[in-house]
């Protein structure tokens, strides 16, 4: 049940803050923003504030914002079409019923000559047998279509997507992802408070009994200053050394915390590690608290971590690594669960690291990803007009089917790893 909570809170999170990243760059362009949802599928839960639906949707496989502007609207009133309207205060209208009109009484009704929401926010039309007067009707900009008895605000060209200039439709796109850099910097920063930060030197704070490093005498607080002979100043440099010599006899020299030096000899057991072999001695690092160096933690700690997808990456791009080797919903849920047994602390930097996952895999530039559609907004940016709204679409569409059907494969491999 506690793998179940962790997930369920991780998951949510990462969509979350994703997501909320797209909401608020949206909403400051002045694009309405039709939904924020977490996950896919049917609704579970819904409520609705400041022109924005909020869903929790039942497949948890990521999450969306739909923008005014980015799919085709919902409803198009076209001639001969009958609707009823509602007015304001001011004899604008604020309500325009496509069906069910019936249910209005109020509602005046009129058929449709033309229909303009986009720019002029007018309707003309006739009143039923009445065709020899032609009526017209300013709308308000935030009027609802009611539908099936359900309420949809209309989008002014001005509130879509398409009517904001390049750099705001890119900072849109790309504040999803940069929200996920910034959620991993802050609980690195968080986690450099509880616990503090490894020092860059290479000081031991706890050696494990019955290890290579009790058995030779090294203690806590000891610094590796030499291996060998050659220099030791961090403990990424100290680290490497132990892991490419397993069984191999090393000669460290030591600083005890009173000062003293002394020389001691270690043998690195051998070590099997995802297919690796490596050596190890049995230690721990040494860690301080410190302000300064925990701010410079949490974004040096987002830089590594970055660096290292990325490299994991071109390896998969490159053909190092195999299909096989990626993990979906399953495998992540695995993997937090072996995760969260560790402790809360592993967890909280497990979060942070599959944050930056989900940052830099939205960044690909592949066709429905937020990478997708800002290498679109770059070729209008370099043609000087954009794609046809409908040969964009279906690149996307195509992408999102081709991205489900990577999940099944990798969801499929990840069923096949755990219970075949």
């Amino acid at each position: 049940m506690n793998t179940v909570i962790a997930f369920i809170f991780m998951f949510g999170l990462l969509v979350f803050i994703h997501e909320l990243g797209h909401l608020i760059f949206a909403k400051r362009a002045g694009m309405l923003a039709r939904e924020f949802a977490i996950g896919f599928g049917p609704k579970m839960f819904s409520f609705t504030k400041n022109e924005t639906l909020y869903t929790i949707r039942l497949l948890p496989i990521g999450g969306y914002v739909r923008v005014a502007g980015e799919d085709p609207e919902i409803i198009d009133l076209k001639p001969g079409h009958h609707i009823g309207l509602e007015f304001n205060d001011v004899g604008n209208v604020n309500k325009i019923i496509v069906n069910n009109k019936a249910k209005h009484p109020n509602a005046r009704v009129i058929e449709v000559n033309q229909a303009d929401l986009n720019h002029q926010l007018r309707i003309t039309g006739y009143e039923p047998d009445e065709e020899e007067t032609l009526l017209s009707f300013d709308v308000d900009p935030k009027a609802m279509f009611v539908m099936d008895e359900t309420e949809t605000q209309i989008a002014p060209y001005d509130r879509q997507f398409a009517s904001k200039s390049v750099g705001k439709r890119a900072m849109q796109l790309f504040a999803g992802p940069m929200m996920n850099f910034i959620l991993a910097i802050v609980i690195f920063f968080i986690l450099g408070l509880i616990q503090g930060v490894p020092m860059k030197e290479a000081v031991i704070d706890h050696v494990e009994p019955g290890t290579p490093a009790a058995e030779a005498g090294l203690e806590k607080s000891d610094e590796i200053i030499r291996i060998d002979g050659q220099p030791i100043s961090t403990w990424d440099t100290f680290t490497s050394i132990v892991q490419q010599n397993p069984e191999e006899l090393l000669t460290m020299t030591v600083k005890r915390e009173n000062g003293e030096q002394k020389e001691i000899e270690i043998i690195p057991a051998r070590k099997e590690i995802q297919g690796m072999e490596i050596g190890q001695i049995g230690v721990t690092h040494m860690f301080e608290k410190s302000i300064g160096r925990t701010l410079v933690y949490g974004f040096s700690q987002t830089y590594d971590t970055t660096k290292l997808i990325l490299t994991n990456l071109m390896m998969l791009v490159t053909g190092q690594y195999s299909i096989d080797m990626l993990s979906g919903p399953v495998g992540i849920y695995d993997a937090t669960d072996q995760v969260v047994q560790t402790g809360f602390m592993n967890f909280m930097m497990w979060t942070a690291m599959l944050s930056i996952n989900l940052g830099i895999v939205n960044l690909v530039p592949l066709p429905a990803l937020d990478g997708g559609r800002l290498l679109f907004v770059g070729l209008e940016a370099v043609r000087g007009k954009p794609i046809a709204p409908e040969k964009e679409g279906m690149v996307h569409v195509i992408g999102f089917a081709l991205l489900m059907l990577l999940m099944l494969v990798v969801t499929w491999n990840d069923i096949q790893r755990l219970f075949l």
